[in-house]
């Protein structure tokens, strides 16, 4: 039986994906904390990413941490000498975007992110790629997304902490080593510590097709298409409130005349 999906909040849909921040002791204190990772490139240079995370309030009365809503990462441009910026917002797609980044590279001045969708409903607003990654390449002026095919093939291995997975005794204001970085990561699944490029059935790629619904929800396309006619479906969207373009009708029905 199909459901309708509400939004997640972005703690469980990191939980979804494995991710889960079960390790940051400070979450507490602060309604941010800060730190920075030494990130191994793919050409053996280091670099040091600073990281900083934005906390909202706990998703479930008895959650020990409270959601992680927004995160920034300023890397500098080992060509150039200067810095860039990557944000991303765990808020429910369309409202936030909801990635989690897993590799910077850079091919001389060109900026490359790897990144894998927060859970299913960012998964379905990502185009439900397959792997189950969102790659982007920096213009010079903005992040612009990019097919696999143009994410260059030296870019292998995750180099910073996926998902915001921290060890015991890391504190807000510390620096993670690449060795504990590389820990970190030991317990992904193994997609998400090493890049692959071909089709792979995981957690994301299972998740049920859902499509926005326009008024802040999300839900299965079963709603449409399982409909027995075009006018139910039609009189389905009708009843719910449900309109174009998020009303599917048209793409599992033909119209009758």
């Amino acid at each position: 039986m199909r459901t309708r999906v509400k939004p997640l909040g972005a703690l469980a849909a990191l939980i979804v994906l494995g991710t889960s921040m079960d390790a940051f002791g400070f979450l507490g204190f602060g309604d941010s904390a800060s730190w920075k990772e030494e990130v191994l490139l793919h050409d053996g240079k280091i670099i040091i990413a600073e990281r900083k995370q934005t906390y909202g309030n706990k998703p479930t009365l008895d959650s020990r941490e409270r959601a992680l809503i927004e995160e920034e990462w300023v890397f500098p441009i080992p060509a150039e000498g200067k810095s860039i910026v990557w944000k991303t917002n765990f808020r429910n797609p369309p409202e936030g975007e909801s990635l989690m980044l897993m590799l910077v590279g850079f091919i001389g001045d060109v900026p490359y992110l790897a990144t894998s969708p927060a859970g299913c409903i960012a998964y379905n607003h990502w185009g439900r790629p397959n792997p189950p990654y969102v790659f982007f390449r920096y213009d010079g002026a903005q992040w612009q997304r990019i097919p696999l095919a143009e994410f260059p093939a030296e870019f292998k291995e995750a180099n910073v902490v996926v998902g915001g997975r921290g060890s015991p005794e890391k504190q807000s204001g510390k620096t993670l080593s690449v060795a504990m970085v590389h820990e970190q990561n030991k317990l992904l699944e193994s997609h998400l510590h090493l890049l692959v490029r071909e089709p792979i059935k995981v957690a994301q790629t299972m998740c049920e097709e859902m499509v926005y619904d326009g008024k802040g929800g999300w839900m299965g396309v079963g709603f449409f298409r399982l409909q027995p006619s075009y006018e139910a479906c039609v009189k389905y969207c009708e009843s719910h409130g449900i309109r174009p373009p998020y009303c599917l009708c048209d793409k599992y029905f033909k119209k009758d005349n």
